[in-house]
């Protein structure tokens, strides 16, 4: 391999690099609905990493496929508790690695795992069928976030066509779990894959994330007291006292949410910290009061607020809850961790990544780009906080996320997928193949 580096304002190459990428607009369009059709929810994501990994393989990629353990990772700063064991759970990444390097590592970092499809019935289509209609293609996972994998393996393959590399190491990272740990991401680090900027396209339409908050899945059980509905003053119907638990959860998110309170980054932000009752599970028999109910929560938190302080939160606000409420008297409740602890940060958007980043956006868009305030939590983290690699999520026009017909917009894709080359090259730089 020439190991001359092409400078990286070589304008002819960069005018090749987004016409190799427009050229590929079917290849592109092609891929994304194959990866669609496989319905990768968390535990069954081996069959859509096979394909990666010998995609990854065709491409010249020395390529590493790699369980998650939790056991290797429970002892690791930002380790989330795992919510299930699976087989076949891994991670593949396809590494790039020049001869010499000349130029900044980076990792492009996308995450395979989708959430639930929700009631199947309600969808326009089968969910993991993908469907194509004028610039839109609906599927479970097309955005959140296949249409990024495919975006920035598209910018990859471009500058391959061309006959060029990157001059510095560059790592296509396919994770799972990012919808319900992180773990996956953190596994990527727990191997040694280390960069000097991590880009993750999650589907923000075209705007850089500079901050995002905290994310903790909390599971309340709620113990009541049993007794016949002829006499219910006698017990405490348990999921009674779990809606008053959680009420008193909601008056504490809505003093975080107080101006005042805020994070400076979220300081725009309408009510940044959620929090969402998402399960519910209670009762024993419909004429009798329910001895047992459990909540499972979702609750944000600020950047800088670390994961166990959050719960020294929540374990104080539940106490004061069943101290000061007469309903609550008497009742007994257990609070268990698993899933999500994860932390919030913000980004330092002055970091020449970003700067580098929303230039290339500006040569593509013609705008400047916006900065993004995440009320959710995205892997970048994993990178930033553990991984000392300044991340930050780019990725394309998308709707419907994690809810009913989920969408990408084709066109959008392929934008982000020229953003991606042309950072890539600015990053990186260039030699011969």
């Amino acid at each position: 391999m020439d190991a001359a580096l092409t400078a990286p304002a070589d304008t002819k190459l960069e005018a090749e690099l987004l016409s190799a990428v427009e050229d590929a607009r079917d290849e592109m369009t092609g891929l994304l609905a194959t990866l669609v059709r496989f319905p990768s929810l968390l535990g069954q994501e081996a069959s859509a990493q096979d394909y990666l990994e010998g995609l990854f393989q065709g491409m010249g990629l020395k390529t590493l496929r790699f369980p998650v353990r939790q056991e290797e990772l429970a002892h690791l700063p930002g380790y989330s508790p795992s919510v299930g064991s699976w087989g076949r759970h891994d991670n593949v990444v396809g590494a790039h690695r020049p001869d010499v390097q000349r130029g900044r590592s980076l990792i492009f970092n996308g995450h395979i795992d989708v959430v639930p499809v929700g009631d199947e019935a309600l969808w326009s289509a089968p969910p993991f069928e993908p469907v194509i209609d004028g610039d839109r293609m609906y599927g479970r996972g097309a955005g959140d976030m296949k249409a990024g994998i495919a975006a920035y393996i598209t910018a990859f393959r471009a500058l391959q066509r061309l006959g060029y590399c990157p001059a510095a190491p560059l790592f296509l990272q396919s994770v799972v779990e990012e919808e319900c740990t992180g773990n996956g991401a953190l596994a990527c680090l727990h191997r040694g894959f280390r960069a000097e900027a991590a880009v993750i396209p999650e589907p923000f339409d075209h705007s850089i994330l500079c901050a995002q908050v905290g994310v903790m899945w909390i599971t309340l059980e709620v113990l009541g007291r049993p007794a016949h509905v002829l006499d219910t003053a006698q017990g405490i119907n348990a999921i009674e006292a779990g809606f008053a638990l959680y009420q008193g959860l909601k008056r504490m998110v809505a003093r975080w949410n107080e101006p005042d309170s805020r994070h400076p980054a979220f300081a725009h932000v309408h009510d940044p910290i959620k929090i969402n009752l998402g399960r519910i599970q209670g009762g024993e028999w419909t004429s009798s009061v329910p001895t047992r109910c459990t909540l499972e929560i979702r609750l944000g938190s600020y950047p800088g607020v670390s994961a166990a302080t959050t719960r020294q939160a929540v374990e104080a606000c539940l106490r004061e809850s069943a101290q000061s409420d007469p309903a609550l008297q008497g009742v007994q409740y257990e609070v268990r961790y698993a899933g999500f602890q994860a932390e919030g940060f913000a980004a330092d958007t002055a970091h020449p990544m970003m700067t580098t980043l929303a230039t290339a956006h500006e040569a593509i868009l013609g705008t400047q780009p916006q900065w993004y305030a995440s009320t959710a939590t995205t892997d970048a983290r994993v990178f930033a906080l553990y991984g000392s690699t300044p991340a930050t999520c780019y990725g394309p026009r998308s709707s419907h996320i994690h809810a009913i017909d989920e969408w990408v917009s084709l066109s959008s894709t392929l934008e982000v997928a020229k953003v991606l080359a042309l950072f890539m090259t600015r990053w990186c730089g260039v030699e011969k193949r």
